[in-house]
């Protein structure tokens, strides 16, 4: 249920979008609703129904659509570039199917690198948060190792720490355990429940894993472009 006195942290306003190549073709058909405050809501339908667009739009990504995505109760219609990327970076963590942790540098590095992007904080203190991170995912022991000496949910927890180095208002994620066995599917959805209930933390997850999704607070579920459950 969605509690209206909750902080709203998105909502999308009547969010249309079509791709013109070759032939023009309605892919998201007036989508609205609203995210609040430690929500942890998933976003289910069958492959090519829009979810992945839809995400890429309500992270600023794609630009081209009609109707509105507010985000913290500021509209992103219109914005340049610049601030849609700041607005990325400190109010938007991403969690994505493929951890993509740079292998070059260590744990602890990639965790720091939105944080070092941002500017906020000094260096000693983006490390400081970033060991803090790790330490809430189970994994600081890890710190000191290159990403190719983890296995593949410990990698998947590094993301999720460096989703979370700029305290975000929202983290969104688009399959994030669809590479994960099912024990650390379980790891994965654990995490993201204790973020939402002891932490406060928004997340919004597009997932093709049915059972992941029956344990959020709040199924989207979509169609053809459309919202057919929520």
């Amino acid at each position: 249920m969605e509690n209206k006195n909750q902080k709203k942290v998105l909502e999308s306003l009547n969010v249309t979008k079509y791709f013109h190549d070759p032939v023009t073709m309605k892919i998201l058909n007036d989508i609205n609703f609203s995210l609040y405050e430690s929500e942890f809501v998933s976003i289910i339908g069958k492959s090519g129904c829009g979810k992945s667009t839809l995400l890429y739009i309500l992270s600023t990504m794609d630009t081209d659509y009609e109707g509105d995505i507010v985000i913290d109760g500021v509209s992103m219609k219109g914005k340049s570039e610049k601030i849609l990327a700041q607005v990325r970076n400190e109010k938007i963590g991403f969690v994505f199917q493929f951890h993509y942790l740079l292998n070059e540098f260590s744990v602890l590095k990639n965790v720091m690198l939105p944080g070092l992007k941002l500017g906020l904080y000094s260096e000693k203190e983006i490390e400081h948060r970033a060991y803090e991170k790790l330490k809430i995912l189970g994994i600081e022991n890890e710190s000191l190792k290159m990403p190719n000496q983890l296995s593949g949910g410990q990698k998947q927890r590094v993301a999720i720490a460096r989703a979370l180095i700029n305290d975000p208002l929202l983290i969104m994620g688009d399959e994030p355990t669809g590479n994960l066995d099912k024990k650390n599917s379980e790891i994965v959805f654990d995490i993201f429940q204790e973020l939402a209930q002891e932490f406060k933390q928004t997340l919004l997850i597009v997932t093709h894993d049915n059972e992941f999704a029956a344990r959020t607070t709040r199924i989207i579920e979509m169609e053809d472009g459309q919202i057919i459950r929520m």
